[in-house]
Order: C-alpha cells, then sequence, then structure tokens
C-alpha cells in the first residue's frame, strides 16, 4: 500500500478519503518538528504540504522513495521545484481552489482602506469622534483597481471589482497585448510605472522569484498615487516592508493589507509595529473554510490519481 505523509493541516474530511485507500501518516505538528519529518519520510510515496514546510534538497535526501508532492495551495517557493524533477517526483498544487477567498479578501480590503472608516476602533472607545476625518473616504464607484499579475486569481479579482463599478487596470509583463483575457475582463493592460501613476488601489499577485522581490520598494512607492493603498496577498518578499512603514508614516500611502511577510510567523516588533492605516492577517487571504475544503480535497484526489491508487 502507497504511503503518504502529511505535514500540516489538511481538511478532516479530505484525509478521511485519503485514509481509505493509502497508508496515511497525518501530523500536522510535523512542520513545527523537522527532525521528526525527516525521520518518518524513508518510505513515504507522497508528502502533502502547505507553504511551511521547506520541501528541499534536506528533505529530499530523506525520502528516496518519493513520487509526489502536493501543495495545500498555490505558490511553490517553499518548495524546490527543480531538485523534485531532477529526481522524477511530481509537484501539484492546488490551482484555482483557493481563488475566489483571495480576490475576496483583496476587493474587502480594497473598500476598507479606500473608505478608511473601519480603523478608529481605538479612538472610539477612548471616548474620540473622528467624524469630520473619517468623512473623507472614497468609495469604490469609479475608482481605479491596478493589479500587478494577471493570473486566475487576478481574472477573478477584476470580475469582482468591477462589479462594483470599479475600472481595472493590470501589469503582467508575461501576457501579450494581444491575450484574450485582457479583453474578455475588460481590463486594461499598462506597464508598471503607468500602473502605479494611475491606481487608487494596488493589488499584488506574482510568484516570488528574484525578479519581483521589493518589486514594490521606496522607489516606486514614490511613483504611486498619492493617498492610493496597497494590499499583498502574494509573497512578502515582494514588498519591502520598511518603505511601506515610512510610507505609511509619512502618508504618501493612505493605507495597506499585508497577508504575507518576508519572515513567517511575523515576529513582535520590528518595522510594521507602529505604522498606522495597517491591516495585517496571518496569511490567511486564500484560507476561508470553502477554499480548505475545495483545496483539500484537488489535492487528495491529484495525489492518489498521480500515485494510481484506486479510490
Amino acid at each position: 500500500m502507497k504511503q503518504v505523509c502529511i505535514s500540516e493541516f489538511m481538511d478532516p474530511d479530505a484525509v478521511a478519503k485519503l485514509d481509505q485507500c493509502v497508508q496515511l501518516r497525518y501530523e500536522p505538528t510535523w512542520v513545527d518538528q523537522r527532525d521528526v519529518l525527516l525521520k518518518s519520510l524513508a518510505s513515504a510515496d507522497a508528502l502533502i504540504v502547505r507553504n511551511r514546510t521547506q520541501v528541499n534538497a534536506e528533505l529530499l535526501d530523506a525520502a528516496p522513495a518519493l513520487k509526489v508532492v502536493g501543495r495545500l495551495g498555490v505558490g511553490l517557493d517553499n518548495i524546490d521545484v527543480k531538485a523534485c524533477e531532477a529526481r522524477g517526483i511530481r509537484v501539484i498544487p492546488a490551482t484555482g481552489a483557493n481563488a475566489r477567498s483571495v480576490a475576496e479578501y483583496v476587493v474587502t480590503s480594497a473598500l476598507m482602506l479606500m473608505r478608511g472608516a473601519y480603523l478608529s476602533h481605538a479612538e472610539m472607545v477612548a471616548g474620540k469622534w473622528p467624524r469630520a476625518r473619517l468623512s473623507e473616504g472614497h468609495e469604490a464607484f469609479g475608482r481605479t483597481l491596478g493589479l500587478i499579475g494577471f493570473g486566475d486569481i487576478g481574472r477573478l479579482t477584476a470580475r469582482l471589482a468591477a462589479a462594483l463599478g470599479m475600472q481595472v487596470v493590470a501589469h503582467d509583463p508575461m501576457l501579450p497585448a494581444d491575450h484574450p483575457a485582457w479583453a474578455e475582463n475588460n481590463v486594461k493592460p499598462l506597464a508598471l510605472d503607468a500602473l502605479l501613476a494611475t491606481a487608487d488601489a494596488v493589488s499584488l499577485h506574482v510568484p516570488l522569484v528574484p525578479a519581483t522581490r521589493h518589486l514594490i520598494n521606496a522607489e516606486r512607492i514614490r511613483g504611486m498615487k498619492r493617498g492610493a493603498v496597497l494590499i499583498n496577498t502574494a509573497r512578502g518578499g515582494v514588498v519591502d516592508e520598511a518603505a511601506l512603514a515610512t510610507a505609511l508614516k509619512e502618508g504618501t500611502l493612505a493605507g495597506a493589507a499585508l497577508d504575507v511577510f518576508e519572515n513567517e510567523p511575523l515576529s513582535a516588533g520590528g518595522v510594521l509595529a507602529d505604522a498606522p492605516n495597517l491591516v495585517l492577517t496571518p496569511h490567511i487571504g486564500g484560507v476561508s473554510h470553502e477554499a480548505n475544503v475545495r483545496v483539500s480535497m484537488m489535492i487528495a484526489d491529484a495525489v492518489r490519481d498521480a500515485l494510481g491508487v484506486q479510490a
């Protein structure tokens, strides 16, 4: 019987489905017990992870029988894909399964930050009444959302934003200007600098690779429309956090929402600690209840099929 190991949380129904047809070891605490994980993979045919388990050469050396790595999500920066390919190991992400969750997070964040009316709790309970200041927020209708990266998640985000009456522009150097996705979603392609100068809200949808590390740095933040807001559900390293904190303190940006960080989990203190108009969440943009069910079932089925196991 094929052996499947799971090192991070997976939806219980998907776990139960796998347990019926493979020898299953479901240990979601393994992600924080590296030595135990490595010792447990000697005969594993498949490993299922989220974004914290580092599937690198060390792990692959400890798993000589490994044939499949299932990723409960879409980002692959915690997986050495080239090393897996060199060993004939198939890497399977849950492409598309959490797109709705991320898109809703982005649009919700954009609405909240542009309106600027939902970050007044501390003032209100302190007896203040910041009505005049908070009456200057903006509606979404007629505003411009700029998407950096225009894959499946970006396209769904564009459709949700358009339903609110927003104009949508996007930058994606991997997508030709004549690609049908632009017209199908009524989105205008722009160069990066033009997008930053135009958009009232900017959302990031790119992987973390050398070309995108600190893509949003001090210089590019200075090139953004004054009073714009920034949303990052992609990868933390895409944004220079120190530059972002400075822009928020100086008022160059009206607000930001970060769901991902250069170092996760986020440690206490740090450059973001006293930045105003900043919403921080613990990498949950794509992890709603519904998305987790879809992602888990997709990967359970894909891993089972890749191993040639009958349900």
